[in-house]
């Protein structure tokens, strides 16, 4: 399994926050995320803002990652982002994951998207 990376821009232009993920994310990858995410996200109104993250790279969820994931969908929750939409690769498992760590955290405003 690749080590997890990923990408955050800010697009005031679109009003987006563009984030990719890939491969599996360690323990320290996920905190630097977070610290990185908090930085970037203190400078706009996320209110104003839709959240997409590509995430079509991204390995099928394991059980040791799913408190993570939960923890970075309360994050884009307490955000207060307009929407977040998460584009994948036609994956059911993945989309129905995704789907159910949404809705344990309340986050009402998750899409998930096929992107190929």
């Amino acid at each position: 399994m690749a080590e997890g990376t990923y990408t955050m821009k800010v697009n005031l232009d679109d009003k987006t926050v563009d984030m990719t993920v890939s491969g599996t994310f360690t323990p320290e990858k996920a905190k630097q995320f977070i610290d990185d995410y908090q930085l970037k996200l203190a400078s706009i109104n996320a209110s104003e803002f839709i959240l997409e993250f590509d995430c079509r790279d991204l390995d099928v969820v394991t059980k040791e990652m799913i408190p993570d994931l939960e923890n970075c969908l309360a994050l884009y929750k307490s955000s207060g982002f307009k929407k977040v939409e998460v584009g994948i690769k036609k994956s059911a498992i993945i989309s129905m994951q995704l789907k159910r760590l949404a809705n344990n955290v309340g986050l009402t405003t998750f899409e998930v998207i096929q992107k190929y």
